[in-house]
């Protein structure tokens, strides 16, 4: 195992063939475009590759949103800048167990400015099952306006959307992302991650005219800790 491998939590669900990450939109099909048998007639005896294909929408696994996904006008995933996605300050908020309609008072008077704050709710334990996609906890828009104020750099959640999908307003993605303020969905493994003293990383393949990629989240313990129940 490398050095300090125990100080990289991972904080992504793993994408495979047919799951479904929020229902009504296709699952991902991901298939062998050159499989190994396929690939022998093209190298010297003993030397096979494997290319891989993969077709999905960007809203897909655990993922992050840009300001073009809300706004026309508003930086796709291929304008971000790095120091928007990587290596940030994080602080998680641990919601009480249970509570759906998550409001400011989380937060109470925390520093949030130009940090990465996730939101723990305990939701992604439902993954996979269809508990996942009802009753799901989310962010008030009062909420929103909150963070819109304490200028965090991003908002993360391990729940199935950071807004009420009954509301078709969708408040918590019209505030933040109007605000320039970056969102992650679909995180897991929350409970592992220290409330403060780590560094959180979220970054998208550069696509252009993307508003939404899968990323692969993580973060950066500085010091061992005892995980969360």
């Amino acid at each position: 195992m490398p050095q300090n491998a125990d100080r990289f939590v991972d904080l992504s669900h793993t994408i495979v063939h047919g799951m479904i990450t929020y229902k009504g939109l296709p699952a991902p099909l991901i298939c062998d475009f050159l499989s190994r048998e396929a690939s022998r007639s093209h190298y010297a005896e003993g030397t096979t590759f494997q290319i891989g294909k993969i077709e999905m929408v960007a809203n897909t696994g655990t993922y992050l949103d840009a300001p073009f996904h809300r706004y026309a006008d508003g930086r796709d995933i291929s304008a971000l800048d790095l120091a928007a996605v990587a290596d940030l300050q994080g602080a998680v908020f641990r919601a009480p167990s249970g509570q759906r309609a998550i409001g400011p008072d989380l937060f109470a008077s925390a520093d949030l400015k130009d940090k990465a704050v996730l939101v723990h709710t305990r939701w992604a334990q439902h993954w996979g099952a269809d508990q996942y996609f009802e009753g799901h906890p989310y962010l008030t828009a009062a909420c929103a306006e909150f963070l819109k104020d304490a200028g965090p750099a991003l908002v993360g959640i391990d729940s199935l959307n950071i807004d009420d999908t009954a509301d078709g307003r969708r408040p918590a993605h019209s505030i933040l992302l109007g605000a320039g303020i970056l969102i992650v969905e679909h995180l897991c493994h929350l409970e592992r991650l220290p409330d403060r003293g780590f560094r959180f990383y979220a970054t998208p393949v550069k696509v252009r005219g993307f508003g939404t990629f899968p990323v692969r989240a993580f973060g950066l313990i500085d010091t061992p800790h005892t995980p969360h129940t």
